[in-house]
C-alpha cells in the first residue's frame, strides 16, 4: 500500500487554517496541526486578537478543539526566542533608523514558514509539506522551472503581498489549499463540517499592544519642518511618525499637513500638503525572486507597495548594484522607505523587495 504524504497544518485557532487541514484530509493527507507559541508576556497587551499578544494561549485552545474535531494529532512549539529576534528586534531597528517595516512579512518568511517547521522535524516529526490557510496559490510552472506563487481566487483576501518572500525551497513543501476559494466557500465549508470558532483573523493585527511599548526607547524631542525647512512644531521621536500620515501632528494649517519623510540623522519629521506625498520613482532593495531567478533587463509589471493597495501598472529597471528602479505609470501616495514593494505579471508574483526610497 502506498504511504500517504503527511502534511503539518499551521494553525492558529481560526476558520482559515482549520478549513485548511479539514481540506488537505479530504484530499488522502495524513495531516498534523501545529502551533508556533510566540508570546513571553514581555509586554503589555490589550487582550485583542493579534499575532503577537496575551490572548495567544485562548487561540492555542481554539486550535486544540479543532484538531480534536479533526481527529488529527497536535503539537505546539515555543518560537517565542526566535521570534523576538527575527520580528521583534527588526521591528525595533527599523522603526528605529525612520523607517516603516512589516513584521508579518518577516515572520512568515522566518518563523512561520521557516522556524515551526524546523522545529516540527526536530521534535521528530515526519512530513512532506507545511500547509496554512493563507489565501495563495502555489504550483511548480514549466515554463519558468521554478515555484510559483500566484494570487488567490478571491482577490478581496489575497496574501501573496505577505508571503512573497518564501524561497524557493520553502514554496516546494508550501501547500495553500484555500487559494482557489473565496471567503463565503470557506465560511460554508466551516459550517458543513461543524467548525463554528469566531474567525479571528478578519481582525489580526500585528500585536495587541501599543506599538510603542515595544520600541524601549526614550523620547527624542526634535522639529517638524516643511519641505523649505520652515519649523512648524516639534515631536517626541520620529518613531511616532510614519509616511503618510495625517492625523495627530498637532500643526494649525490652511489645508490638511500628511508626513511625506523622517530624517533620522537631522530628527526632523518633515510635513506637507496632498500634493508633495505623490511619487511616481523609487529603488527597491534586498530582493527576493520568485516566478524570476533574478531581473536582467527592464519590464513591464503591475507593482503594490501596501498590502490593501490595488497593484499599479509599472516599469521594473534593473541596477548595478542588485537593486532594482521602479516607477510607476501614475504618481503614488506614501511610498514607504521600509516597506514592501512586490511585482506581478498578471496573478503571477515576480518577486519583491524593501522600499529603500523615493528618487524625486
Amino acid at each position: 500500500m502506498t504511504k500517504r504524504p503527511n502534511v503539518i497544518v499551521g494553525l492558529s485557532g481560526g476558520v482559515d487554517s482549520s478549513v485548511a487541514a479539514y481540506l488537505l484530509k479530504e484530499q488522502g493527507y495524513e495531516v498534523i496541526g501545529v502551533t508556533m507559541a510566540i508570546w513571553d508576556g514581555q509586554y503589555k497587551s490589550t487582550g485583542k486578537h493579534a499575532c503577537y499578544g496575551s490572548d495567544e494561549e485562548e487561540e492555542i485552545h481554539e486550535a486544540r478543539e479543532v484538531a480534536k474535531k479533526l481527529d488529527i494529532p497536535y503539537h505546539v512549539f515555543n518560537c517565542s526566542a526566535e521570534y523576538k529576534q527575527a520580528v521583534l528586534d527588526y521591528f525595533k531597528s527599523e522603526y528605529l533608523a525612520g523607517r516603516t517595516p512589516n513584521p508579518c512579512i518577516q515572520c512568515n518568511q522566518l518563523i512561520k514558514f521557516g522556524m515551526l517547521p524546523t522545529m516540527a522535524r526536530k521534535g521528530g516529526i515526519d512530513f512532506d509539506f507545511f500547509a496554512t490557510g493563507h489565501y495563495a496559490s502555489v504550483e511548480f510552472n514549466e515554463k519558468y522551472q521554478r515555484y510559483v506563487l500566484k494570487k488567490a481566487a478571491d482577490l478581496k483576501k489575497d496574501q501573496t503581498y505577505f508571503i512573497h518572500r518564501l524561497s524557493q525551497d520553502q514554496l516546494s513543501q508550501a501547500l495553500l489549499p484555500i487559494g482557489r476559494f473565496r471567503k463565503p466557500e470557506i465560511k460554508e465549508l466551516a459550517r458543513k463540517v461543524g467548525i463554528t470558532i469566531e474567525d479571528l483573523e478578519e481582525s489580526q493585527d500585528f500585536y495587541s499592544g501599543d506599538y510603542k511599548d515595544l520600541l524601549e526607547v526614550e523620547d527624542r524631542p526634535g522639529d517638524i519642518v516643511n519641505s523649505q525647512g520652515t519649523v512648524l512644531g516639534k515631536h517626541n521621536g520620529i518613531w511616532n511618525y510614519t509616511i503618510g500620515q495625517r492625523k495627530g501632528l498637532g500643526i494649525a494649517w490652511s489645508e490638511p499637513l500628511y508626513v511625506i519623510g523622517l530624517n533620522k540623522e537631522e530628527n526632523k519629521v518633515i510635513v506637507g500638503v496632498r500634493e508633495e506625498t505623490f511619487n511616481a520613482t523609487f529603488i527597491v532593495s534586498d530582493l527576493n525572486w520568485v516566478a524570476l531567478p533574478g531581473l536582467t533587463k527592464t519590464m513591464e509589471c503591475t507593482a503594490k507597495i501596501r498590502s490593501s493597495q490595488q497593484d499599479r501598472e509599472a516599469r521594473i529597471e534593473p541596477m548595478e548594484n542588485g537593486d532594482v528602479k521602479v516607477t510607476f505609470f501614475h504618481p503614488s501616495d506614501s511610498i514607504t522607505p521600509g516597506q514592501s514593494a512586490v511585482f506581478y505579471d498578471d496573478d503571477l508574483v515576480l518577486g519583491g523587495g524593501i522600499i529603500k526610497g523615493v528618487i524625486e
